[in-house]
């Protein structure tokens, strides 16, 4: 499978009375949005507001960040399943706009919603500091459930994003980059003497707004399966979590996943990057036992000899990490985990909830209990409301003068499991 990504560079946001691109300003009518974001009875009121790095803003509480992209060829379109229609994607050419993102915000949904600072020390621990981002404040109806509240929020989020991608169709890129795919019977032919290495992504699926979707499915009703890993970058993944937000991925890196653009600049070269196996975090052990075995034999039988493993969350979700590198690493597949960490305030707590002997190779995204000082900002986007109470604050994380006191958790990306952040230990 073969895509062709454009990246249109976007270098400025601003509002007008028509939506466009033009010479790097994405131009935004609000009007547009709004009415078509008001077309849901679940939501009372919408704001949109721009955020641009080094602006003293903060944006609060965070639920999800969103590259807007479009299907200039080939077959289906966006985000599949859920805006567009099921059909298989990752083939032909997609546009991207490079530079911004869709940030949803509003009353909290629950209390793993994060913050991005757009200048500060806040903004060096999140990769969103650094994208012009339009920011869409939706308010629900009074007495709407969390579960209704947040997937009308999600769908606002993919909706803007999906509009405002549209605009980049007709444009001729500032760069394009081509991913392909061999089949695995053309990949053993083409690179027979270099390590077939496969990429096990674990989805969040606790429920309990803890869900990832692909291509509209909710994945805890998902067995561990293979996809394409161009397909990830035309939206057949999308986030509807609510897990902290230091290490939830959100659709922007699910877009963007890191892990699979490293492994495509490697892949010919020192691997050959065999494709993506999907798996679930489901919470009964019945649940973990079938997934991560599904998941060891799926590398068995596509007869890989390394696997990379990334998690999303922690507590429960590590449980399934140790679950599929014990059972990998059984198969006789040397495997790599990318995890984070929550080793206490001052580090030298366990810094997993399991543990095991296989593990010995470990990436780590950070200690998201290490604490960290906000300074007051200038404005704020959404509400203050919900800092004490959002995962990684505690009550007195707000001071009167509008410092925040807080752990890594409440940074949106600050620890991401996929690498898409901004610590390292070089």
């Amino acid at each position: 499978m073969k895509l062709e990504l454009g990246y249109i560079d976007i270098n400025n946001i601003e509002f007008s009375s028509e939506s466009k691109v033009e010479n790097g300003t994405l131009y935004v009518n609000q009007d547009a949005i709004t009415k078509m974001i008001l077309e849901d009875e679940n939501i009372k009121s919408v704001k949109l507001d721009i955020a641009h790095p080094g602006d003293s803003v903060r944006i609060t509480p965070v639920k999800d960040v969103i590259q807007p992209r479009v299907k200039v060829e080939g077959p289906g379109g966006i985000f599949p399943g859920v805006i567009s229609k099921v059909d298989t994607v990752g083939s032909g050419k997609t546009n991207a706009l490079r530079g911004c993102a869709v940030v949803t915000a509003g009353k909290i949904v629950g209390f793993q919603e994060g913050i991005i600072d757009m200048t500060g020390p806040g903004a060096q621990y999140t990769p969103f500091s650094k994208l012009h981002n339009l920011v869409v404040v939706c308010e629900p109806v009074d007495g709407l459930l969390q579960h209704d509240y947040e997937r009308s929020v999600r769908m606002a989020g993919l909706k803007t994003a999906t509009y405002l991608g549209e605009l980049g169709k007709a444009i001729t890129p500032d760069e394009t980059k081509v991913f392909e795919t061999p089949s695995l019977k053309e990949g053993m032919k083409l690179y027979p003497d270099l390590p077939r290495v496969v990429y096990v992504q674990m989805l969040q699926s606790q429920g309990l707004l803890h869900d990832t979707y692909v291509y509209g499915v909710d994945a805890k009703r998902t067995l561990s399966t293979m996809i394409y890993p161009t397909e990830l970058m035309d939206g057949a993944i999308i986030s509807g979590n609510c897990v902290s937000a230091c290490d939830k991925n959100t659709t922007y890196h699910h877009l963007n996943n890191p892990v699979v653009q490293d492994m495509f600049a490697q892949h010919g070269k020192t691997l050959n990057f065999v494709g993506v196996i999907i798996t679930n975090e489901n919470v009964y052990l019945a649940d973990k036992q079938r997934s991560s075995d599904w998941t060891a034999k799926l590398c068995e039988l596509l007869g890989v000899d390394g696997a990379i493993v990334s998690q999303e969350g922690f507590g429960n979700p590590d449980t399934d990490l140790i679950m599929n590198c014990k059972k990998i690493e059984g198969k006789g597949v040397k495997t790599v985990i990318i995890t984070d960490e929550y080793a206490g305030q001052n580090g030298k707590s366990q810094s997993l909830a399991d543990a095991d002997p296989a593990a010995t190779a470990v990436v780590t995204g950070g200690n998201a209990n290490q604490v960290i000082v906000l300074p007051k900002l200038d404005k704020v986007i959404g509400t203050l409301d919900y800092v004490d109470k959002i995962a990684g604050g505690h009550e007195g994380s707000l001071a009167a003068d509008g410092t925040i006191t807080a752990e890594l958790q409440v940074i949106t990306g600050a620890t991401n499991e996929l690498g898409f952040n901004c610590l390292s230990a070089r």
